[in-house]
């Protein structure tokens, strides 16, 4: 719909006519994939006027994903909301490196929407899980999520501060804690004003959830078991070392598709005879 599109190119939208279409499918009900083919389809009014209130929240730099209910993360679609951390493309590399190995019990510290956690569950049948977080209407949206992709009889949430509330051993810990020093904040792009702000710092220095879990994870991880943290891209050195002196070993910092540190990885030493 041009009238978006002008919209949001007024307001330095980047990939504004990209994002006008999937307005003006999503408010006339059309499906993504066929928003290309129905652009020049007739519109009633309200349809027209509802996105045009999507497009004036947008360029008041509302994320696109709010406005449309979900994002799409690496093989799945999920719903997002202004209680959780819109999972982003990056964070793909830290279930591409859960996958590398099985796994039979994972524990996601920090859930948030419930996208790492799910994912991994969907792809990994005969696996169950626990997604813990702070906030009670973020485990809402997991919850609802994990019904829509049919893994709700393999998984659990828990309202936890990192392993607080957390009993017994995984093979599997996974997470994407905040990691944003509060100096940083400042230049966030707007869009991230609408999201959680716990899930984005620690209101420090960007490792106290590092330093919690660090701290925790041995009496938590089973002997071999893994723990893979999504980090910042300056954080890999730092974080490998808490992880050392936590007594894990097998530590590796794996690049995202952009090429920069995003996971570091570690397994628990096995048990000696």
């Amino acid at each position: 719909m041009a009238a978006v599109r002008a919209v949001l190119e007024a307001a330095g939208i980047e990939g504004a006519a990209r994002e006008a279409r999937l307005i003006a499918g999503h408010a006339g009900g059309i499906a993504r994939e066929r928003v290309s083919l129905s652009m020049e389809a007739p519109v009633s009014a309200a349809q027209r006027e509802a996105a045009l209130a999507m497009g004036r929240a947008r360029a008041a730099r509302r994320p696109l994903s709010h406005l449309l209910g979900y994002r799409d993360f690496f093989d799945h679609r999920f719903a997002v909301s202004g209680d959780v951390l819109d999972p982003r493309p990056e964070t793909e590399a830290l279930v591409l490196a859960a996958l590398e190995a099985t796994f039979a019990r994972v524990l996601d510290l920090g859930t948030g929407s419930g996208a790492i956690l799910l994912s991994l569950l969907a792809a990994r049948p005969e696996a169950r899980g626990l997604g813990t977080d702070l906030s009670e209407a973020a485990l809402a949206v997991a919850r609802e999520n994990a019904q829509a992709l049919g893994v709700a009889g393999r998984c659990e949430f828990l309202v936890s501060d990192w392993f607080g509330a957390v009993e017994g051993r995984f093979d599997l810990i996974v997470s994407n804690p905040p990691y944003i020093a509060v100096g940083e904040m400042a230049g966030l792009a707007p869009e991230l004003g609408h999201e959680p702000r716990m899930a984005l710092t620690d209101e420090g220095d960007g490792l106290d959830a590092y330093r919690a879990i660090t701290g925790g994870v041995v009496t938590h991880l089973e002997p071999g078991g893994r723990l893979l943290l999504e980090i910042g891209s300056t954080q890999g050195r730092a974080v490998a070392e808490m992880i050392r002196v936590a007594g894990l070993e097998n530590i590796r910092v794996h690049p995202d598709l952009d090429g920069r540190d995003r996971v570091v990885s570690a397994r628990m030493p096995q048990k000696r005879g």
